[in-house]
């Protein structure tokens, strides 16, 4: 009787086994097809919004480069101290604006960015500590440019540098 029994419950307990195996490739052969069709049709809005992310952060070095940022920063009657807080002030303020654009980006990237910022910010503090608190600000601003400008690259021009090379590998 259990040799009876048992000739009947392999087989069948094979073929539910079977089927199993087969719907299961199936159903992960459909999810994989839904996602790849979704990646598809979500590739262009995601492409769209990475580069407006790219010209943001752009932007965002652009207008923390230091001659860029001292012609919008400096005012005729203000001190070297004024001028300090100004730049500080603006430089934080543009890079809390830009700062949901990480997530478009390589980490990588964002580290160099946000390098860049803290290299200038510290050039900015050194280039103070040269300066007397109420002395005129156009003091400050040329002692900023001088330094800035020198032949060597800055973390500034590399993170753009690093920005372009990943739009480049993007498209």
């Amino acid at each position: 009787m259990n040799m009876e029994i048992l000739k009947y419950t392999i087989p069948a307990l094979l073929v539910v086994l079977v089927v199993y195996i087969l719907l299961y490739q199936l159903f992960k052969m459909e999810r994989q097809a839904r996602e790849t069709e979704l990646k598809k049709t979500a590739l262009p809005l995601i492409t769209s919004t990475r580069l407006r992310a790219y010209e943001r952060l752009t932007l965002l070095l652009e207008r923390i480069n230091p001659n860029n940022l001292l012609i919008n920063s400096t005012a005729p009657d203000q001190t070297c101290l004024e001028l300090q807080s100004e730049l500080l002030a603006t430089i934080r303020r543009e890079f809390e604006h830009n700062t949901s654009q990480q997530i478009y980006v390589s980490e990588l990237l964002w580290q160099e960015i946000d390098e860049a910022r803290e290299n200038l910010i510290q050039l900015i503090n050194t280039c103070s500590a040269q300066c007397k608190a109420d002395e005129p600000a156009t003091k400050l601003a040329n002692i900023i440019v001088e330094v800035f400008n020198t032949p060597e690259d800055t973390a500034l021009n590399a993170a753009l540098r690093m920005l372009k090379d990943e739009v480049k590998k993007l498209l």
